[in-house]
Parts: structure tokens; C-alpha cells; sequence
């Protein structure tokens, strides 16, 4: 069975909560109603055979309702097919967790909360993953400004000498050989 195969069969099983679907160049996209997001999701992993979880992303639609988008990528084992689940989520709307079926959805799942500020309803540590906690902005967001958000840490970036310069555990890039590049091969006077 190929992935527009499995479209036809979710399609019949969730009738109205599917959306749309697309075929680009081979791809398929399904988009669903955010209420019908977990249960497909749960059927294309247990009766589909979509074993592997590729990624958990989201998309800014910054001026429409709603606002945003998660986009789940799907792939059986043996890459035989691949299938792309869309559903649109409003500002504050939780989405049901994905951990129960895929134990990876975990830091996906707090990557985007962490970037756009979706959050995951039931998911079991959603916390900061690249930012800080207590940063106070989702840096992913189309109205985060280019130039970022002041902040009160403190600047740790130097432009001066390195502090190690010269020290038995510093290569140097230039050198002519192998041997003097090798951090390892210096001695300290």
C-alpha cells in the first residue's frame, strides 16, 4: 500500500475532519481539524505502519485565524512511504501530545513550544529545550523582531586575546605541517 493509498483510507475514516489533501511531486499532505489531529495520527502509527516520527515543526501564519500550523512528517521503516499530517491551531490552543505514540515526539514537541509557543496538552516535561527558562519570548515567531528582545544577561562575548593563547592545548591553524598544528606537539617553556 503507498502513501495516497493510506490518504484514501484516512479520508474514509475521518471523513469531515479531513480538510484537504495534496499530492505534490509524489508528497502527501493530509490536513485535519485540530480535534482529529491525535486519533489519525494514532492510526497511521498502529494500523498504517508509520513506525517513525521525522519531525514536528510549525509554521507562523501571522494575520490569519488561526494562527498557526504543526506539521508532522511520517515515514514507515523501510522508507517505502511517506506521509506529511497538517492542522491548523489557534494562539493559545493546545495540541494533544504525540509522546504516547511516538516516544521521539518528546523533543520535538518541546522545540516547538520552546521557538512558537504551541504548547502540548499532556505532554510529560515541556520545558525550554534551546532557550533559557523564563525567557519570555519565541524567538520563531514572525512578529519576534530581527534584531531580538533586550535582555539583562550579561555580554560574554570577547574580542580580545583568547585567554589560552600560546598554551600547550592550542592548535595552530597556520602552521606549515601536520606536526606544529597538533596541540599536542607544543611544549611549554
Amino acid at each position: 500500500m503507498a502513501a495516497a493509498d493510506d490518504v484514501k483510507v484516512l479520508r474514509e475514516s475521518f471523513v469531515e475532519k479531513v480538510l484537504e489533501t495534496v499530492e505534490f511531486r509524489g508528497e502527501q499532505t493530509l490536513r485535519v481539524t485540530l480535534e482529529a489531529l491525535h486519533p489519525v495520527l494514532a492510526q497511521c502509527r498502529h494500523e498504517l505502519g508509520y513506525e517513525m516520527l521525522l519531525d514536528i515543526s510549525a509554521v507562523d501564519h501571522l494575520g490569519e485565524t488561526p494562527r498557526f500550523e504543526v506539521v508532522y512528517e511520517l515515514a514507515t521503516v523501510d522508507d517505502s512511504k511517506r506521509l506529511r499530517v497538517k492542522a491548523r491551531v489557534a494562539e493559545d490552543a493546545p495540541v494533544a501530545t504525540a509522546v504516547d505514540l511516538w516516544a521521539g515526539a518528546d523533543w520535538h514537541e518541546r522545540e516547538v513550544w520552546d521557538l512558537m509557543g504551541i504548547g502540548f496538552a499532556g505532554h510529560p516535561n515541556l520545558k525550554r529545550i534551546l532557550m533559557w527558562e523564563g525567557y519570555p519570548y519565541f524567538p520563531l515567531r514572525k512578529d519576534f523582531p530581527l534584531a531580538g528582545r533586550p535582555t539583562e544577561l550579561p555580554e560574554v562575548a570577547f574580542t580580545g586575546v583568547a585567554p589560552m593563547v600560546g598554551g600547550p592545548f592550542v592548535s595552530t591553524a597556520g602552521a606549515p605541517n601536520s606536526v606544529l598544528r597538533e596541540p599536542r606537539s607544543h611544549a611549554i617553556d
